[in-house]
Order: structure tokens, then sequence, then C-alpha cells
């Protein structure tokens, strides 16, 4: 999946989220991140997902909280952390493992 789609596809879920159950929601929506690897080489990924959301009025700390948990390429922590996210009131998660076809 190239970049684009995928901001387009977060974004995209980001803008259904049903205002019926925002008004019922006290608390901002949660999107999860969940990498295999350490943050680093993922930090444009993750700001490409901040613009995406950006443009579609979802600014982090102001209408929209985020939840990173990252293995550090320690991949047998993976399920905790999996489980982690889906025990909070995430709305979207996403995955970020191996680099997407060599894209850099």
């Amino acid at each position: 999946m190239r970049r684009r789609d995928l901001i387009k596809v977060v974004a995209g879920s980001a803008a259904a989220w049903p205002l019926v159950a925002r008004a019922q929601q006290s608390a901002m929506p949660v999107v999860g991140f969940l990498g295999a690897p350490s943050a680093a080489p993922y930090a444009r990924y993750v700001a490409a997902v901040h613009q995406g959301l950006k443009e579609v009025g979802y600014v982090e700390h102001q209408n929209v909280a985020m939840e990173y948990r990252w293995a550090d390429s320690q991949y047998d922590r993976l399920p905790a952390l999996a489980a982690d996210l889906v025990s909070r009131p995430v709305a979207v998660m996403m995955k970020f493992s191996l680099l997407l076809n060599g894209v850099r």
C-alpha cells in the first residue's frame, strides 16, 4: 500500500466516525499505533498520518488522541502490546511492520 493510500484510508476512517457516537462519548477518539520495530524508521509515516488527519480536521491533543506501542523488534511483545491497545477505547488501530515494498 502506498503512503498516500494509507493516509486516505486513515483519514476516511476518521471522517466516518459516527456523530452520534462522538456525542455520547466525552473523551476524544483515540487512534492506536502498533509497530514491530522501534518508532524511528516510521517517523515520517506517522507524520503523514498526522497530516492526513489534520487535513480532515483532526489534530492530536485537540480533538483526537494518539496511543503508540512499539515492540522495538521484540516480536514476542506484539500480542501484549496489541491487547493493551484493544483494552483501551481505540477507535482506529494502525499496524506498522516491515517497510512496505522497500519504500524508505
